[in-house]
C-alpha cells in the first residue's frame, strides 16, 4: 500500500514529473496551456470511499461519498488519472456544483472560486497495492516499474470536503507534458 508523505518522492535531480507533482495551482489550467486538452469522464458514482480516503477526510469508514473518476489528455495521450472523493454528508452547494461538473474539470471550480481553501499536498508511490492502482493502469497504461507517482489534496468550502487524488503517467514527463 501507498504512504503518503508531504514531501515528493523524486527519481533523482533529473526526474521528468518533478515540477508536475510540485505544481502549486491547477494541473487542467497547466495542461491547457500546452494545448490540445480533453477531459475524459470515467464515472462518477455514489459509494464507499478507500480507508485511507476516509482518514484523510475525517469521516467513518463505509461513510458514502461521492466519487468521480476522470483521465486528462494532453496532446491525444492520457497524462493524468484524477480520483474525486466528496462526502454525501454534510450536504451542501458543493454537491449540487460536483452534481453538475459533467466533462468540465473540478480544478476550474476549486481554483476559481474563492471560497475554496486547499490543504497540503501529499504524495505516493501507488503499487499494484494500492486500490487506485488498477483503475489508472485501465486509465494511463503500464507504469514504469509497475509503480505510479501521485499527489492527494483536500480542499475545504464551508463544512464541506473535497479530496482529489491525482495519479501521473510517465508520458507526462515526456513530450506530452512539454511546451509548446
Amino acid at each position: 500500500m501507498a504512504g503518503w508523505h508531504r514531501r515528493p518522492l523524486f527519481a533523482g535531480r533529473h526526474d521528468a514529473l518533478r515540477d508536475w507533482l510540485r505544481e502549486p495551482g491547477s494541473l487542467t489550467a497547466r495542461l491547457k496551456r500546452r494545448g490540445a486538452f480533453r477531459l475524459a469522464l470515467l464515472r462518477q458514482e455514489l459509494r464507499c470511499a478507500n480507508p485511507d480516503e476516509c482518514a484523510a477526510l475525517g469521516v467513518a469508514p463505509r461513510t458514502p461519498c461521492w466519487v468521480r473518476e476522470v483521465v486528462l489528455h494532453c496532446a491525444g495521450a492520457p497524462v493524468v488519472f484524477a480520483h474525486t472523493v466528496l462526502p454525501a454528508s454534510p450536504r451542501g452547494v458543493v454537491d449540487r456544483w460536483f452534481a453538475r461538473l459533467g466533462t468540465r474539470s473540478l480544478g476550474s471550480l476549486l481554483f476559481a472560486h474563492p471560497g475554496f481553501v486547499r490543504g497540503e499536498l501529499a504524495f505516493a508511490r501507488l503499487d499494484a497495492r494500492h486500490p487506485l492502482h488498477a483503475p489508472a493502469l485501465a486509465a494511463l497504461g503500464r507504469p514504469p516499474a509497475g509503480v505510479f507517482r501521485a499527489r492527494r489534496c483536500a480542499h475545504r468550502f464551508g463544512g464541506q470536503r473535497v479530496l482529489v487524488t491525482e495519479v501521473f503517467s510517465a508520458a507526462l514527463g515526456g513530450e506530452a507534458g512539454q511546451r509548446r
